[in-house]
């Protein structure tokens, strides 16, 4: 196809000759036009099924795999754990403050709460904290569990979100005694009188 102009060429058929030069001009825009009109529609049904899938996989992930930690494993290895589930079982000593606000694992201390847990490797007479692990949980979830006392059994399970300063900074999902408290039979009764 020659697009050149020629010499001597009359003005009726260098119109011509433009429109059909700009004919396969034209045509090509309106198919790119064509073709990312469908790529854009496209890309909004894709979108879609990647957002249900993405919402069957958050629904999936509530139910999760506890990877099961001895707590002075987990101390001495924190690096080894980032980023995973685990389950332990240890004794409550009680709630605090450590490892909050801390600016490089951050968690607020207007909404959460830390706990510290009894050393296992020490004698149940001796009430010593394994401080290096620093257990943080939500204050709304601690304020059910104020009737905890200094040795109760309990079952942590979280997620160690931290390896700062070489010690395991742990996210509590749940925080459940082995050990449920006895109710005795006059406490029943007072709460029934007091109602």
């Amino acid at each position: 196809m020659n697009f050149m102009v020629k010499k001597g060429m009359s003005k009726q058929k260098r119109k011509s000759h433009f429109r059909f030069c700009l004919l396969p001009l034209r045509a090509s825009v309106i198919i790119i036009c064509s073709v990312f009109t469908i790529s854009l529609c496209a890309d909004a049904i894709y979108a879609e099924e990647v957002s249900v899938t993405a919402q069957a996989q958050i629904e999936k992930t509530k139910v999760k795999n506890f990877l099961e930690v001895n707590p002075l494993d987990l101390v001495h290895n924190p690096n080894n754990f980032i980023n995973k589930n685990i389950k332990m079982h240890v004794c409550f000593h009680k709630f605090s403050t450590l490892g909050l606000d801390y600016d490089k694992a951050m968690r607020n201390s207007k909404d959460f709460i830390s706990i510290l847990i009894k050393r296992p490797d020490v004698p149940e007479k001796y009430t010593i904290p394994l401080s290096e692990m620093k257990i943080i949980i939500k204050r709304d979830q601690a304020e059910d569990l104020l009737e905890m006392e200094s040795g109760d059994k309990v079952e942590i399970t979280g997620k160690v979100f931290s390896s700062v300063l070489n010690d395991p900074w742990i996210e509590v999902y749940e925080l459940n005694s082995l050990e449920p408290k006895k109710v005795d039979d006059e406490d029943v009764e007072k709460k029934t009188v007091n109602n």
